[in-house]
């Protein structure tokens, strides 16, 4: 199962490598990890996707607690939360394939940030299963480079810090 975790942290040297080591040490993979400051300067906050079971997860939990530098866990897995995640996306884009990239671009509400005669560089900015989905329509088209930021994720309402 997959799991978003948001991790508020102190904003010190070294934090993230201890975070990274915590999962690498006990045979954890993260599919993304996104760190930024909050709006208090002494924090930030990291988003963690991993996977796992209830167990695993528990057990990411409470190491991650037992970080001095860890203020505070919050699994969004079973919480009601908005994730979004941005996606640059290069694809070939030669003479008839140019007018169906741009229709995709348009359903998907994504922006065309780069072009040349071969190629666009798409801007596309949602929920995961979005970017998948423009992804996979892109695909055929000849999909030539791509970067994913990987979901933040926030509660929705009172849901977060202090909900």
């Amino acid at each position: 199962m997959r799991h978003t975790i948001a991790v508020l942290v102190e904003n010190e040297f070294g934090v993230l490598s201890r975070v990274a080591g915590l999962f690498s040490g006990r045979g954890f993979n993260i599919d993304s990890l996104s760190v930024a400051p909050t709006n208090d300067e002494a924090m930030s906050r990291m988003t963690i996707v991993t996977r796992g079971d209830e167990q695993i997860l528990e057990q990411i939990t409470k190491h991650l607690n037992k970080l001095i530098d860890i203020i505070k866990v919050i699994d969004f897995t079973d919480e009601t939360a908005i994730e979004r995640e941005m996606a640059l996306i290069k694809v070939t884009a030669e003479d008839a394939a140019r007018a169906e990239v741009l229709r995709i671009v348009d359903i998907f509400r994504a922006k065309v940030i780069d072009t040349t005669p071969k190629s666009f560089t798409v801007e596309v900015t949602g929920a995961p299963s979005k970017i998948d989905a423009i992804l996979d329509l892109l695909r055929p088209l000849g999909l030539k480079e791509l970067v994913r930021t990987g979901p933040v994720a926030i509660g929705r309402g009172a849901k977060g810090w202090k909900g």
